[in-house]
């Protein structure tokens, strides 16, 4: 089992790499590197010369939501934080406490039949838990608006233009202020068709910028887009993962499939885009087009098909995303990256630095050049 990660408080990154300092950019980060049982110290900007020619790089293209709204039981004040939206048109929500330093803390879920009001004429009614295991998520509906809409009328637009019209990004207590929705989108983010998004941001993707894929790019590494719509990150210990909506086009599975049968490594950047990759696997680990909802849960046991690397952020993680890291690159591996990460006081969360897995290195590829595999 992977170490109990307690992170201090003044480890936490409180604003983005890119305002902590004149002259910066989102790819002012550390990079740590696990090689099996290696662990190396970089600059982000180092990535291209950590990647070769033929790696292919799995980016996630969903653009993360203002779904933090405010709402009031009566007169009590809520914060909604809106996760996903179900095929039926209901949405999973989880009800916060506003607190007194502009964040919000954990409040009980439901009970059935609880109304919330929203901006702009809308209410919100929790029907049913997500999960008969916990009480914090629960499927809501979402009715009325100040046009007079019916029950349903408004759909998916009319919650969306809500987040859109009076939402901000979903923000926790360890970070200094609110940022502007811009702050939470990575270069990849890309509107979807029906406005759909993530709840939080897919957060690994973060510190890159059009400079450093420019440069990835003239190197020789490989991009392939897929999408998955994260929901809200703030899980209590005992939950698994729950299902949330992906699409693999064709032409990433395609891509990811050529760079298998060759000689490049298949690097997921973020846990998003392993779950995405695994999702879309055959049982031979040959990757199909695939679209809809996902509940794979990836730990040591099933094992990855797919992925060889992963570059994902820091965070105090639960136990499925510990598991879906010892399944990437074993236990302790993980176990000494995060020791390191401690020792050398690495910055956490989303808008902190980053840690790359590679596959270990044979012994003689230490001075070999990208072109002698």
């Amino acid at each position: 089992m992977t170490l109990a990660v307690r992170v201090p408080e003044e480890l936490s990154a409180r604003v983005p790499a890119e305002q902590r300092g004149p002259g910066l950019d989102r790819d002012a980060v550390r990079l740590l590197v696990s090689r099996g049982s290696e662990v190396s110290h970089h600059a982000f900007g180092e990535l291209p010369l950590l990647l070769r020619a033929g790696d292919l790089l799995v980016v996630n293209t969903s653009e993360t939501l203002a779904a933090a709204v405010d709402g009031w039981i009566g007169h009590a004040r809520v914060v909604v934080h809106f996760s996903t939206r179900g095929d039926d048109g209901r949405w999973a929500v989880e009800l916060r406490d506003p607190d007194e330093r502009g964040t919000t803390r954990a409040r009980a879920g439901g009970p059935a039949g609880t109304e919330v009001r929203l901006p702009g004429g809308f209410r919100l009614v929790l029907e049913e838990p997500l999960s008969a295991r916990s009480a914090r998520l629960w499927w809501a509906r979402v009715a009325g608006s100040r046009q007079g809409a019916g029950e349903d009328a408004q759909g998916a637009a009319g919650v969306l233009g809500l987040m859109r019209e009076h939402g901000r990004p979903i923000r926790y207590a360890y970070t200094e202020r609110d940022q502007p929705l811009s702050a939470y989108q990575t270069v990849f983010a890309l509107p979807s068709a029906d406005g759909a998004g993530s709840a939080e941001m897919p957060s690994a993707a973060r510190p890159f910028t059009v400079r450093m894929v420019t440069e990835l790019v003239s190197r020789g590494v490989q991009f392939a887009p897929i999408t998955l719509h994260t929901g809200v990150a703030s899980a209590e210990a005992h939950e698994p993962p729950y299902p949330e909506r992906f699409a693999v086009p064709e032409a990433s599975a395609r891509l990811i499939n050529a760079v298998k049968a060759g000689d490049g490594r298949v690097v997921a950047v973020g846990t998003t885009a392993v779950r995405a990759v695994e999702s879309a696997a055959d049982a031979d680990g040959v990757v199909r087009a695939r679209a809809g909802w996902t509940d794979l849960v990836v730990t040591p046991e099933r094992g990855v098909r797919v992925v060889d690397g992963l570059l994902t952020g820091l965070h105090e993680p639960e136990a499925s995303h510990l598991l879906m890291l010892e399944a990437v690159a074993g236990g302790a591996a993980i176990d000494r990256g995060y020791e390191a990460a401690l020792r050398e006081l690495y910055l956490w969360h989303e808008f902190g630095d980053v840690h790359l897995i590679l596959p270990s290195e044979p012994p003689h590829s230490e001075h070999c050049s990208s072109n002698c595999r």
